[in-house]
C-alpha cells in the first residue's frame, strides 16, 4: 500500500492519497482547505489516478476541496449519512465564531462543496476500491457521522482516524453535533480493541500507534475495552 500524506491549509488538516502502488488508481481521504496543490503534486509524482474521495466527517477543514476534487476528476465522494448535510450546509457544523472566520477566508461567500455524486458510508462496511480493502467504522462524538477507515499495509494494520483519535489527544466535542459521551463510547468500541501495532494516521498532527496511545493518551485511561459488534 502506498500512502502519501500532507497537512493542508490554516488548520493543518492531513490529506492522504492511498493506492496499491505507484502508477495505479488511488483514493483521497479528507481533501481540506488548500489541499488541491498537494494532491496534484502527489498525483504527478506517483503517477496516480484518483478514483474516489473518502471523508472521515463533515467539518469544513476536511471537506473544503471535495467539490473541485470530485468534479474535477469525475469521481464520487463518500460520507456517512449523519454528516452528509454538512456538504449542503457547510457552516452548520461549526461555531458562529469559526463560521465568521471561514466566511472571511472564503472572501465573504462560501463556494459549493457538495460534489455531484455522493455515496453513503455504513458502519462495518467493507470498501473494495482501486484494489484496496478498507473497513468503515462509525465513531460518533466529534460529529454524528464521524468514521475511521481501517486497512492493512506491509508494516501492519493502519487506521485513518480522522478527528476521533490524535497523538496524545482526541477530537473536540464542543462544536454543533458534538457529544462527549458518544466520543468515549467510540474510543472504547472502535479504538481500544485494535491491535497494539496498528498505525494511526490522524486528521491533524503526527502519526502514532495504538500501543502508544493506550500508554500515554489521557483520554483513553480507565476506559473499558468494548469488543466490536458481531459481523464487523
Amino acid at each position: 500500500m502506498l500512502i502519501v500524506g500532507f497537512p493542508a491549509g490554516p488548520f493543518g488538516t492531513n490529506c492522504f492519497l492511498v493506492a496499491p502502488q505507484a502508477g495505479s488508481e488511488c483514493i483521497i481521504i479528507d481533501p481540506g482547505m488548500d489541499a488541491i496543490p498537494g494532491i496534484e503534486d502527489a498525483v504527478a509524482q506517483h503517477r496516480l489516478r484518483p478514483a474516489a474521495v473518502l471523508l472521515t466527517h463533515g467539518h469544513l477543514d476536511h471537506t473544503w476541496s471535495v467539490y473541485p476534487v470530485c468534479n474535477g476528476y469525475g469521481i464520487p465522494g463518500y460520507i456517512h449519512p449523519h454528516d452528509a448535510g454538512q456538504l449542503r450546509d457547510p457552516l452548520s457544523g461549526v461555531s458562529h465564531q469559526m463560521a465568521a472566520a471561514l466566511q472571511q477566508l472564503a472572501g465573504g461567500r462560501m463556494q459549493r462543496i457538495e460534489p455531484d455524486e455522493v455515496r453513503p458510508l455504513g458502519d462495518g462496511e467493507e470498501l473494495d476500491l482501486v484494489g484496496l480493502r478498507l473497513t468503515v467504522r462509525h465513531g460518533p462524538g466529534h460529529t454524528p457521522g464521524s468514521v475511521s477507515f481501517h486497512g492493512a499495509t506491509d508494516e501492519g494494520p493502519v487506521m485513518f482516524s480522522g478527528d476521533l483519535l490524535f497523538e496524545g489527544s482526541i477530537g473536540r466535542t464542543d462544536l454543533p453535533g458534538g457529544d462527549h459521551r458518544a466520543m468515549l463510547r467510540s474510543l472504547a468500541q472502535v479504538v481500544l480493541p485494535l491491535p497494539a501495532e496498528t498505525i494511526v494516521l490522524p486528521g491533524h498532527g503526527g502519526s502514532t500507534t495504538i500501543a502508544r496511545e493506550r500508554r500515554s493518551n489521557p483520554y483513553l485511561q480507565g476506559l473499558p475495552v468494548v469488543p466490536p459488534k458481531r459481523g464487523m
